[in-house]
C-alpha cells in the first residue's frame, strides 16, 4: 500500500512529458502565419512599425504567455530578429527539423542566442510551457533560413553578404546585428545564451 502511494504521489509531483517530435506541418503553419503578421508590419514609410508591434506583444506574452495556447505564432513574431545561431548551431537546428527531433533543453539552451532585453520573456514562456519556446526558435530558424522569408530578414542577410563573409554573423534582423570575434565566433553583449537551468 505504502509502494502504491509513493508512486502515485511521485507521478502527481513530476512534470507531464515534453513533445520529443516537432510536427513538420504545424511548424510550417506557423512560419507561414508569423511570416505574414511580419510582413504586413514590414512597411517602408513606417520603419519603426515592426519594433514598436513586437515591442507590445512582447510586454502582453510575458504577461500573460497563456495566451500561446489560442495564438502560439505570437511567440516567433516576438523574438523575430531578436535571437542568433551560431555556426555550429545552425548546424544542429537543420539535423534536428531534417529529423523533426525536438532538442532536449540542454541541448537547445546552448544552442541559440537570445537578446538580453527579452530574457525575462523568455524564462516566462519556459515556466508556462518550454515546448512553445523550442518551437518558436524552430519556427524563427526557418524563417531565416528558407529560401522564401520576410523581407526584414532578407535585407539584413543581403547587407551582410556585401559586406562580410564570415557566416558567424549572418544575423536575421539588422537592428541587432553584432560583430564577430576575431576567434571567428559571434558574439556581442546585447546577446547570450540562456543563463538559468
Amino acid at each position: 500500500m505504502g509502494s502504491i502511494l509513493s508512486n502515485t504521489l511521485k507521478c502527481i509531483n513530476e512534470s507531464p512529458p515534453m513533445n520529443t517530435a516537432f510536427d513538420p506541418e504545424r511548424l510550417q503553419q506557423l512560419k507561414s502565419d508569423a511570416f505574414e503578421n511580419i510582413e504586413s508590419y514590414s512597411d517602408p514609410k513606417q520603419p519603426k512599425a515592426l519594433s514598436n508591434y513586437t515591442a507590445q506583444m512582447k510586454t502582453i506574452l510575458q504577461a500573460d504567455p497563456s495566451m500561446l495556447k489560442s495564438l502560439p505564432e505570437y511567440l516567433p513574431v516576438a523574438l523575430f530578429g531578436r535571437i542568433k545561431f551560431s555556426d555550429v548551431a545552425k548546424k544542429q537546428w537543420a539535423l534536428w527539423l531534417k529529423t523533426n527531433v525536438i532538442p532536449s533543453w540542454d541541448e537547445f539552451k546552448v544552442s541559440v542566442a537570445f537578446n538580453n532585453d527579452d530574457l525575462n520573456l523568455v524564462k516566462a514562456v519556459r515556466a508556462h510551457d518550454q515546448n512553445l519556446l523550442i518551437e518558436a526558435c524552430a519556427v524563427l530558424f526557418l524563417l531565416m533560413h528558407d529560401n522564401t522569408k520576410p523581407s526584414k530578414a532578407k535585407e539584413a542577410d543581403d547587407q551582410y553578404n556585401e559586406e562580410d563573409d564570415d557566416s558567424d554573423r549572418n544575423y536575421a534582423h539588422d537592428d541587432y546585428e553584432g560583430n564577430g570575434d576575431v576567434d571567428g565566433h559571434a558574439h556581442d553583449e546585447e546577446y547570450d545564451e540562456i543563463s538559468f537551468n
